[in-house]
């Protein structure tokens, strides 16, 4: 069985689908070494988008469709990343807060300029899984909530690279406090 190699994924988008809004930004890292990162902004592919969303992370769509990189581009900088930073023996395993939301845009820029994802077909949830671990109500898998207890009170910057490596972080602490993982040690 492959060992599993855990990347910490974010996305800010210009709304709440794929179907309809574009990806802008993909901020991703190595749980065990954050520091080994991945960052790209995308030209936008499509021109609808929502104020609310804009206004949450601040990147402008003008500079993305003059700066940005192609999705179809973008995307293969991504899973060439991916690929360069998983061993031989090893699968990596996609991860994020909200773990949906993040995953839906990538799953599906994905499969629309790629043709495959290289996570495969599923992804692992930080929210959900400290609500498992620690018997939580959903309420209480917030990132307000988590960055209190993990983060010394340090909050969402909405940059894509930096959730993600925020993200990493609270993880890996999460995962240090797993049973399996310490009895493992």
């Amino acid at each position: 069985m492959p060992e599993e190699l855990y990347i910490s994924v974010d996305v800010e988008t210009a709304g709440p689908i794929p179907a309809d809004f574009a990806l802008l930004s993909i901020g991703a890292c190595l749980v065990d070494n954050p520091s080994t990162a991945f960052y790209i902004e995308l030209q936008p592919d499509r021109e609808q988008f929502s104020a609310e969303a804009l206004k949450v992370h601040g990147l402008s769509l003008e500079m993305l469709k003059k700066d940005g990189t192609p999705a179809g581009e973008a995307m293969q900088a991504f899973a060439d990343w991916v690929k360069s930073v998983t061993g031989e023996n090893q699968r990596p395993v996609f991860v994020a807060l909200n773990a949906p939301f993040d995953w839906m845009f990538i799953n599906d820029y994905f499969h629309r300029y790629l043709g495959k994802n290289p996570f495969g077909h599923s992804a692992l949830d930080i929210k959900a899984y400290f609500m498992g671990q620690n018997g939580v109500d959903w309420g209480q898998t917030s990132m307000q909530h988590l960055s209190d207890h993990f983060l010394e009170e340090r909050h969402l910057t909405h940059n894509a690279l930096v959730d993600a490596q925020d993200q990493a972080e609270i993880f890996k602490m999460i995962l240090g406090q797993s049973p399996r993982i310490n009895r493992a040690e």
